[in-house]
């Protein structure tokens, strides 16, 4: 045999089989069809998205606009008088009021709510039950966002009233000297909207809480259980400081949606224009004083109102802006630990 012709390669075709597969593994280039789908819509999301920030700036230059002569006329003494008076001559408006009855309701609520969501987002993301018992759990916290406020606010008028009432008395009568319990409950009033405002930003306090602990990587887990550690000082030492900042972002989303909080905190807060430390006192908020009082507002009450509004959605936007931030910082770390 010639080594010649036996070194030489083999020029070898590939069968039909090969071909067929190699055919089909090879990318096709997009037709004219795919293309200008993709193009029609990259378009249209950046369409509606430069809608929604156009809506946005049309509402609050619409608002300053409104606002204007108010804002001329009264100045911060708008933001720092108690009194609301538009029947007197000169009429006397005021929204400090308003303003604390806002904060004050909206951080004791993120407070309970914080305490227990951040509690059951642990509870539903460290292997405490079944996986089909942790999606039902899941659902029906998910599932109090969608009742809508009006009806947090029956509920609270009809059942958390009533309920809460003699104990709330009876921290009266025992602990007056107090200034949280300074005066007694006769109807509505802080506490009652405090309760019920808790329980309405609970799902959002809980499921980015529970996303933020999902997001923990588990080799961080597994190694501290290598180390010796127990179940809760993994949770306690390890996993809470590592999603500390998403859970940070957790509540301040949350204190975002209190803020803005109208129809149950206008029925049962109990719009009353005063400053007071007392839970059981009836008090007001910015959202309950529009929802309340633009109706039957003149033109001179509707700029004020306006102003209030300005007020309100600064406070908001600022809040919901910075919790957006830190969850998307708090996410973007925890992928770059994986």
């Amino acid at each position: 045999m010639n080594p010649a012709h036996s070194s030489a390669p083999k020029n070898s075709q590939p069968s039909s089989a090969e071909e067929g597969s190699s055919s089909h593994s090879v990318a096709v280039p997009p037709s004219s069809f795919d293309l200008w789908t993709n193009f029609l819509f990259r378009g249209a999301c950046q369409l509606f998205a430069w809608l929604t920030i156009a809506l946005l700036a049309f509402i609050v230059i619409l608002l300053v606009v409104k606002a204007k002569p108010a804002v001329e006329d009264y100045g911060l003494g708008l933001l720092i008088g108690t009194t609301w008076n538009p029947n007197s001559d000169p009429p006397k408006y005021g929204i400090l009021p308003q303003i604390w009855g806002t904060l004050y309701s909206s951080l004791l609520a993120l407070g309970i709510a914080g305490f227990f969501g951040i509690s059951i987002a642990i509870y539903l993301t460290q292997d405490f039950l079944p996986t089909w018992l942790e999606w039902l759990f899941k659902n029906i916290i998910e599932l109090l966002a969608a009742i809508p406020s009006v009806v947090y606010g029956l509920w609270g008028i009809f059942v958390v009233i009533p309920f809460i009432k003699p104990a709330c008395n009876w921290l009266h009568e025992s602990f007056g000297w107090f200034p949280l319990f300074s005066t007694s409950l006769i109807g509505p009033g802080m506490f009652p909207a405090t309760l019920v405002l808790a329980i309405m930003i609970l799902p959002t306090v809980t499921a980015v809480s529970r996303d933020a602990l999902v997001s923990v990587p588990t080799k961080i887990r597994e190694a501290a259980f290598g180390l010796g550690a127990t179940r809760w000082e993994v949770i306690l030492k390890v996993i809470l400081p590592t999603a500390g900042t998403g859970i940070f972002g957790a509540l301040v989303l949350g204190l975002g949606r209190a803020l803005g909080e109208t129809m149950a905190l206008a029925m049962l807060v109990g719009s009353s224009n005063k400053l007071s430390w007392s839970l059981f006192s009836p008090a007001d908020t910015l959202a309950a004083l529009l929802a309340n009082n633009f109706n039957e507002a003149g033109e001179v009450e509707v700029g004020v109102l306006l102003y209030a509004a300005l007020v309100l959605m600064a406070i908001t936007l600022s809040v919901n802006m910075a919790g957006t931030a830190l969850v998307r910082r708090a996410l973007a770390n925890l992928e770059g630990t994986k």
